[in-house]
This record gives C-alpha cells, structure tokens and sequence, in this order.
C-alpha cells in the first residue's frame, strides 16, 4: 500500500499553487523532430505543447515591459534569466485548463532546471530524449526550405555545439534518476511516433490506476 501511495504523490502531488500537474519535458537536438511529434502527442494524448522559445517571442511582441527587456538581453547577447522563462512557462500552465503538459527545448541547462524544480516544486514525470546524429539533424535542417536564417552551416555547428555542451549535462542528471525515455529520432516520422505511443500509452495507464489507487 505504501509503495501506490509514493507512486501517486510523484504524478499527482506536482504543486503550482494549488494545481496538480503532469510535466514532460522534451529534449533533442536542433532538427531532431521534436516539434513534429509534440504535435503528434498533442492530438493523441491530449497534452498541451508550451514551447519555452515561442513563449519568449510572444512576451516580445506583445510589447510589454518584460517583453521590451527580453529583447534588448538577446539582442546584447546575453542569456535571458531563467526566471523570466519559468515565469512564462507557469504563467501558461496556471491559465491553461490543462493539467498535462510538454515543455519543449527547455531547461535549456543545469541552471534552469535547478530553478524551475526550486521555483514551481514540480519534478518532470520523465524527460522525452529525441537521440539523432548530428549528421542526420545536418542533413535534416539545411534540407528544410523554410527559409530559416539559421538553418546555415556554421551556424548550425555552433547550435549542436551549445546543445551538446549545455542540454547534455540536463538529460544525464534526469538519466541517473532513471527519468529518461530515449527516442531513436533518426527512423522515419512514423515509426518515430509508434516508439512514442508506447511511452505514453503507458504513462496514461499508469495514472488512470493511481487515480483509481487514491480514489
């Protein structure tokens, strides 16, 4: 009895202010296919998809104060503040009538997953790990025709290179609490989903029996 009730605090005892949430987050490489198969998940499981990065281009062009002051950090080059991305992020998942989210490309470091665990108390239910090389996601995103400035080569290398050195350390520390799901993000689109229904077929049985568990 004691090891169902441990079971159901970690999923459902996830506090923001008074709400239980269910948190995934998603990480992978630039051209790894996250952003396909977030939207995958979305219309099957019935998460909602918060992307850190689209969150922070939105601030911006509501022209808010904060919004003004993003913009002028990453236009000085310098790393917005985690907390000004948590914030966003819990702002959006209190507002939501959801109650299970993926949070993509974020934490983005060591440092904004020690803050987002210290300023919302919430553990990720387990981290989403898109696995490709980084010749397929080269091949991948200068292949895109979307006319993207940053999908150049140099510019490129340089992005594998801070995923690489900064979201790597993210997906070991989540790895040796055995939270890590592992994709093979170089198979085809739809073989690629069919890995992920596994995952989550399992996680939605896996809270229906503990809802029925505390019930």
């Amino acid at each position: 009895m004691g090891s169902a009730t441990e079971a159901t605090k970690d999923i459902s005892e996830n506090l923001l202010g008074h709400k239980k949430v269910t948190v995934v987050f998603v990480l992978g490489g630039p051209g790894s296919g996250k952003g396909t198969q977030c939207a995958n998940i979305v219309e099957h499981y019935g998460f909602t998809h918060l992307s850190a990065g689209d969150l922070l281009r939105a601030e911006i062009k509501s022209g808010s104060e904060n919004g003004t002051m993003i913009q002028n950090m990453i236009k000085e080059g310098k790393i917005v503040p985690s907390e000004v991305t948590i914030k966003l992020l819990q702002t959006a998942i209190l507002e939501s009538g959801n109650d299970k989210f993926l949070i993509d490309g974020f934490p983005r470091n060591e440092e904004n997953r020690a803050a987002f665990e210290r300023v919302t108390g919430i553990v990720p239910e387990f981290v989403l790990f898109f696995d490709c090389s980084e010749e397929e996601m080269e091949r991948r995103l200068l292949g895109r025709n979307q006319g993207r400035v940053d999908d150049n080569i140099e510019t490129i290398k340089k992005r594998f290179k801070v995923f690489v050195e900064s979201s790597l350390p993210v997906v070991e520390h989540y790895e040796s609490l055995g939270k890590v799901k592992r994709i093979d993000a170089a198979k085809p689109i739809p073989e690629v989903f069919e890995d992920i229904k596994v995952i989550f077929s399992s996680l939605a049985s896996k809270v229906m029996k503990l809802v029925i568990i505390s019930s």
